[in-house]
């Protein structure tokens, strides 16, 4: 009998970020386990307040469709809240909170919101269950939605148990070919595998050619992170927004509104572990 990766035979949190390639993983769980989740596992959703209403959606309809527990989680200051479709944050209120504790903005080089609003909530959550005994284990027993097209990203995951698409050689081509055969799918666009409108809306990890495009899509995108680096909350500049080597959130909704384009459209986004 061949090796099947996505089995699972312990304790495991399934940290699904609302992105098809998750959302396919979770299927592979599923099917896996015979047409249902496992006894031994339990799906996670950390919502950050930024992702678009359509990834809200999609988490619901998976849960829905597959008729799959998800428990949706938020950043708290002191620990998590457990919150559902109808109660999920909108406008990034547990961003700020983590902003507004941090008293400096997350950047390039400091990313404090992914392990801030995703791993440490999930993890907090698992330990609470009793599905793990420390602080670490908790937050290193999720599996995730990463491929094997992403080796860069993978490379940095000790435990290859935890992305069973890279085991399983699954690329972006796949995921794209079985969502195209679904009665369902994530209501944003796929770019060649690619979801621009995923995680965060204009998360600073994106291209500047990206970011202005979203923006100048739906100029509203940008007044939450405008207004998050309007509060000049660090001693230090640089601290003060997202990127100090782009320009800030507000000058680039006016650059959309003038049809200016200063990136370089070729520009790659930086990888993170919010994931897909």
């Amino acid at each position: 009998m061949s090796f099947d990766p996505f089995k699972i035979t312990e304790p495991t949190c399934i940290s699904f970020s609302g992105g098809r390639t998750s959302a396919y993983m979770l299927w592979r769980v599923i099917q896996s386990g015979g047409g249902q989740l496992p006894c031994q596992a339990i799906v996670c959703f950390a919502n950050t307040g930024k992702e678009d209403e359509a990834t809200l959606k999609f988490v619901q309809d998976c849960s829905e469709q597959w008729n799959v527990p998800i428990t949706w989680l938020e950043y708290a200051e002191v620990d998590y809240t457990i919150v559902n479709f109808e109660t999920a944050s909108r406008n990034g209120e547990p961003f700020e909170a983590l902003i507004r504790k941090r008293n400096y903005l997350p950047n390039p080089v400091t990313m404090f919101c992914t392990s801030e609003l995703k791993i440490r909530p999930i993890g907090r959550y698992l330990l609470s269950l009793g599905m793990a005994e420390t602080k670490t284990e908790a937050e290193n027993m999720s599996m995730i939605g990463m491929r094997a097209d992403e080796q860069r990203r993978a490379a940095k995951i000790e435990d290859k148990s935890r992305i069973p698409l890279v085991t399983a050689g699954i690329t972006k081509e796949d995921v794209g070919a079985f969502w195209r055969s679904q009665p369902f799918d994530l209501g944003l666009p796929n770019n060649n595998g690619v979801t621009m409108h995923g995680n965060c809306d204009l998360c600073f990890l994106k291209g500047g050619a990206q970011v202005l495009s979203l923006i100048a899509e739906k100029p509203e995108r940008a007044i939450w992170w405008a207004k998050m680096e309007a509060l000049a909350l660090a001693s230090k500049p640089s601290g003060a927004v997202f990127r100090s080597d782009r320009p800030s959130y507000a000058s680039m909704l006016q650059y959309s509104k003038e049809q200016i384009n200063l990136f370089d459209p070729n520009e790659e986004a930086i990888a993170c572990f919010c994931g897909d």
